[in-house]
């Protein structure tokens, strides 16, 4: 059988303040096939987002192992050390306010995963170019992010994650803070562009609409814990334990499907 591109074995995230501990992630066993898009679902609070940080090792689990294509990752390690998974991964955060340097061109923030990861080549051009993949205007790079409004900086989110050819894809609510017709048009250039340039994608978010969508693979959180997984349709349409089921009666669906031709 072929190795996963991410396995995640054991998983676990304590917390320590004091005398007191907080168990955000526990025992967590995840396959990402390569070529997939698995989606996470659960509460506020039920380890999503702790469990993609800790994939991506932008935190240190307190216990368990992470696999990338076959290679552990050892977040303790250095940010040097940490460059063959940075060259592999790219992440949107939710929201496109916080997540984009005020101070910085937009050029600077799409090319910075470039410069940061020595990746050669002419990164200029480069720049010019995803910007184009994600629907902007190529001289758009020299404007800053305060010019943009929230869709196209979340486009712009998407160019800086893409722009240095990774191969797994991860959102953290990237559509969450967006409007109802900018989401649907932010999905659509995601499934574009997952289906175009082979990613593999894992996505985090509250609006089962946009899971359905997009992904192939659902993942079920409560308290930390995976307590539902398999195919989409499945866990959607027959979920097999209660949680799942409350989970998905309390959360309204939002049709994602793009009615608005114009951009945001």
């Amino acid at each position: 059988m072929t190795e996963p591109l991410v396995r995640a074995r054991g998983l676990t995230r304590i917390y320590r303040a004091g005398r007191s501990s907080t168990t955000a992630l526990a025992d967590a066993d995840l396959d990402v096939a390569e070529g997939s898009a698995v989606g996470i679902i659960g509460e506020s609070g039920s380890g999503k987002s702790t469990l993609v940080r800790l994939l991506l090792a932008l935190d240190t689990p307190t216990s368990g192992t992470v696999r990338f294509d076959g290679r552990e990752v050892d977040a303790s390690a250095g940010a040097r050390r940490l460059h063959w998974l940075r060259r592999q991964t790219g992440i949107v955060f939710q929201d496109p306010y916080a997540s984009l340097d005020p101070r910085m061109s937009v050029g600077r923030i799409v090319g910075e995963p470039l410069w940061a990861l020595g990746i050669d080549g002419d990164r200029r051009a480069r720049v010019r170019e995803v910007l184009e993949d994600v629907g902007l205007e190529a001289d758009m790079a020299e404007r800053y992010p305060h010019e943009f409004s929230g869709g196209q900086r979340q486009r712009i989110a998407l160019a800086r994650a893409i722009v240095h050819r990774p191969r797994l894809l991860v959102g953290d609510e990237p559509l969450s803070a967006l409007d109802v017709t900018v989401r649907a048009q932010i999905l659509a250039l995601i499934a574009e562009l997952r289906t175009r340039d082979r990613l593999t994608l894992l996505l985090v978010s509250h609006d089962i609409g946009v899971v359905q969508n997009l992904c192939d693979q659902v993942v079920v959180m409560k308290d930390g814990r995976i307590v539902e997984e398999g195919p989409t349709e499945r866990v959607l349409l027959e979920p097999q334990v209660p949680y799942t089921r409350r989970l998905l009666a309390s959360i309204p669906v939002i049709d994602p499907g793009v009615n608005d031709p114009g951009r945001a």
